[in-house]
C-alpha cells in the first residue's frame, strides 16, 4: 500500500536535451514536479512544448540529461533498465492516445499481459483481468480482439491493462487525443472515476484546457519551464 506522506513521483532539477545533429536541444529546463497519492494533476502546454518527454521521465521510460526522478522515494533514474521495468509494472499504469493493444490478443489477455510478466498464473492473471474489464464496462467482451471492438472500447481495455497492477499512479499522455468528442469525455470521465474509487494518482497529458480544468490542478509547461496554471488566457506559445 502506497504511503501518503511519500510522494509517487518527484522530479527535482529535470533537464533534457537532445542532439539533432551539431545542434544541442533543450526541451526541458530544471523541472520540479510532485504528485502526491490521490493526485489528479493535468500538465499542459503549446505542441512541442515537451509534455510527453516528461511523461516518459517521471515513467522512467527515458533518462534525464540533468536532474532526478524519485519513484515513492527512490531515486531511479540511474538504476538498471531491469530494475526500472521492474518498479515500473508494480507501481506505474500507462495509457496513451493510441491503444497499443496487441492484435492477436483478446481484451482480457490485453489486460492480463503485465500480470503474465510478473509471473502471476494465466488462472489468476484472467480473473484479475476479468475484474476491471468489468470496472470499465467490458466485462462482456472478455474474449474479442481489438479489431472487434470500437476506439473507446479498445482504450477502456488499456485504461483496465493499467490498471490490472493496482498501480500507485497512471500517466495519461493524451488518451483521448485520437477519439471523437463523445467517446473522448467518456474515457476522460473513467480516468477520473478510476482515480477517485481506487486513489490511483493520475498524472494527465493533454493540450485541452477543458478537460484539464476538471482536474484538481494543473501545470504548464512554457519553454522547457514548468508553471502553476490558473487557466489565465490561452495556452502559452513557445
Amino acid at each position: 500500500m502506497t504511503d501518503s506522506s511519500v510522494p509517487v513521483l518527484e522530479a527535482r532539477g529535470l533537464e533534457r536535451r537532445f542532439r539533432d545533429g551539431k545542434l544541442d536541444v533543450p526541451v526541458l529546463s530544471g523541472v520540479d514536479f510532485r504528485l502526491n497519492p490521490g493526485d489528479q494533476t493535468a500538465i499542459i502546454g503549446a505542441s512541442g512544448s515537451g509534455k510527453s518527454t516528461l511523461l516518459h521521465l517521471l515513467g522512467g521510460l527515458d533518462r534525464p540529461t540533468r536532474g532526478e526522478v524519485l519513484l515513492l522515494g527512490t531515486d531511479w533514474t540511474r538504476m538498471s533498465e531491469a530494475r526500472r521495468g521492474h518498479l515500473r509494472n508494480r507501481h506505474l499504469g500507462f495509457v496513451y492516445q493510441f491503444h497499443h493493444l496487441l492484435p492477436e490478443l483478446t481484451a482480457a489477455e490485453n489486460v492480463a499481459l503485465p500480470l503474465f510478466i510478473r509471473g502471476l498464473s494465466t488462472a489468476k492473471a484472467r480473473k484479475e483481468a476479468q475484474h476491471w474489464l468489468g470496472q470499465v464496462d467490458l466485462g462482456h467482451r472478455l474474449d474479442h480482439k481489438p479489431s472487434e471492438l470500437s476506439g473507446g472500447e479498445r482504450q477502456r481495455v488499456a485504461i483496465a491493462r493499467a490498471l490490472v497492477t493496482r498501480p500507485s499512479a497512471i500517466l495519461a499522455d493524451e488518451p483521448t487525443g485520437n477519439l471523437d468528442q463523445e467517446r473522448a469525455l467518456q474515457v476522460f470521465n473513467l480516468l477520473l472515476s478510476m482515480n477517485r474509487s481506487t486513489g490511483t494518482a493520475l498524472a494527465l497529458v493533454t493540450h485541452d484546457i477543458t478537460l484539464a480544468r476538471e482536474l484538481d490542478q494543473s501545470v504548464q509547461l512554457v519553454k522547457g519551464h514548468l508553471e502553476e496554471d490558473h487557466f489565465n488566457g490561452q495556452l502559452a506559445t513557445e
